[in-house]
């Protein structure tokens, strides 16, 4: 009985870090397709990670929640005719240009 309890608090103690899997993502290669089938929670999460990785490369320290939104409108009207375009590389191209 005591092996079979031993067993068993060690079971439960692995179990947390069993179902904690790592999934890499590489932002990069984000098609606009990819972005338009997303669920709006997903669509939200990247926009703002997205949002956050452009304004650190550009030093901006600041938010400004209105340009946020209209950015995030203008990627998904971009994309709606850009479906096999990596979203990374439009945004890139639109930060050059500003």
């Amino acid at each position: 009985m005591k092996k079979l309890m031993s067993a068993l608090a060690l079971a439960c103690a692995l179990a947390p870090s069993l179902s904690e899997a790592q999934v890499k993502i590489d932002m990069t290669k984000i098609t606009c397709g990819e972005i338009l089938a997303m669920s709006p929670d997903d669509k939200s999460d990247f926009a703002a990670f997205m949002s956050g990785w452009f304004s650190q490369k550009s030093g901006r320290t600041y938010i400004d929640v209105g340009l946020f939104q209209k950015n995030v409108a203008s990627v998904i009207d971009w994309c709606g005719s850009n479906k096999s375009e990596s979203v990374f590389a439009g945004l890139q191209r639109a930060s050059e240009k500003k």
